[in-house]
């Protein structure tokens, strides 16, 4: 088949090497760097698995800036265009995917749409009552940094449609998949929507449950990580997903707990706005503890909220750096990926770690490394799972 996926990011660069094994697959971005390196079988996004994919694997894969001739005669459109949260208006900014929907709609009619980008409650159903019939919700579940694996060995897959269209992209997804027992639920479009953002909010609510539990071991002196194992050892809770960090981050999790309490506008609620409120409170909490030391530099170790990645988006570390900066604290920047970043050009960088060492009097480190190591006097992490 003919596939045209519209975003390249680890959504749609993923799920297109998925289907590009045995389909015909174009990706589509308004960024020319990254169609071009697609086209070098270089990798736009820093993980192993799909750099290892794109310069070593045959992929029936290409890239264009030009949306209507990777469209026209394809049998699926993959939308999978960023959603950022709007705090103005209590909603995702789907501009983008409706943007897409409207254009291929007329230059494609034929295609069955997929949507992978988030989206509200109801807005599948929005569109199809406008008139776009061929439309498809399929939520995706993919983790930063390890998104290709997530594709190859899925976990699940939630289809947001219960005719023969669904169940035929289904397979696709299935067909490059390497796990080959995989559960597949059928659903409407709404139900599926609600899957995706429920499924986020209860991660983002154990983020933010083992967080509170370390900001009372730390404040009391105990030995969070001995707490956190004891509570793990119930069958029932499990020793996964706790380690305890500044606050949850990252590109799913804050804007879809705050797209689920605003679905909740006229029904009763508490826990989804507490663990909003929750996360707010952690950063509070961490920017308390860093000035009980009265530092007059601090600097901050990787602004990602991942080990491993090189997204930083919506990180909690920059409402960290803020309540710092405010306070009065010069904060430095140690980050080779963002240093030449020009919308962080407000921010400190220091590109030599000796140097950066040596002009912090504290460093923060959401996520430890070894490099850090001769200089652990001045660290301050929540990191369990690095056993310092």
């Amino acid at each position: 088949m003919k596939i045209a996926v519209i975003g390249i990011g680890y959504v749609g660069l993923s799920n297109a090497i998925v289907l590009a094994q045995h389909n015909e697959v174009v990706l589509v971005d308004v960024i020319e760097e990254k169609v071009n390196k697609i086209n070098l079988k270089k990798s736009p996004i820093a993980e192993p698995l799909i750099v290892d994919y794109l310069e070593h694997r045959e992929l029936n894969l290409s890239a264009t800036l030009n949306l209507p001739s990777a469209c026209i005669e394809a049998d699926f459109v993959l939308v999978a265009t960023p959603t950022d949260y709007n705090d103005q208006t209590n909603s995702f900014d789907t501009s983008s995917v409706e943007d897409v929907v409207k254009k291929v709609s007329v230059i494609a009619p034929q295609a069955t749409i997929i949507i992978k980008s988030t989206i509200p409650l109801g807005f599948t159903e929005k569109l199809i009552a406008q008139g776009y019939k061929n439309i498809v919700f399929v939520p995706e579940f993919l983790r930063e940094g390890s998104a290709l694996y997530d594709s190859l060995y899925p976990s699940r897959l939630v289809i947001g449609d219960l005719s023969e269209r669904g169940r035929a992209f289904a397979q696709l997804m299935l067909q490059g998949a390497i796990k080959k027992e995989v559960p597949v639920l059928y659903t409407q479009p709404t139900e599926a929507e609600a899957i995706k953002l429920f499924a986020n909010t209860y991660l983002a609510m154990r983020v933010a449950f083992f967080n509170e539990l370390d900001s009372y071991a730390w404040e009391n002196r105990l030995d969070s990580q001995k707490i956190i194992e004891g509570v793990g050892l119930d069958p029932r809770i499990g020793s996964y997903y706790c380690n305890p960090s500044f606050g949850y981050g990252g590109y799913c999790l804050p804007k879809d707990t705050k797209q689920l309490l605003a679905n909740y506008e006229n029904i009763p609620q508490e826990l989804i706005s507490a663990i909003v409120q929750s996360n707010k409170t952690r950063k509070h909490f961490v920017v308390t503890e860093i000035l009980k030391f009265s530092p007059k530099t601090v600097g901050v170790f990787k602004l990602a909220m991942k080990r491993g990645s090189d997204n930083c988006r919506s990180s909690a570390i920059f409402d960290i750096i803020g309540e710092l900066q405010s306070a009065g604290i010069k904060v430095i920047v140690y980050d080779p990926n963002y240093s030449n970043n020009t919308t962080l050009c407000y921010l400190d960088f220091q590109n030599s770690l000796e140097k950066f060492k040596a002009q912090c009097d504290l460093i923060i480190a959401n996520r430890f490394a070894p490099e850090l190591k001769d200089v652990m006097s001045k660290v301050l992490t929540r990191d369990l799972s690095a056993n310092v």
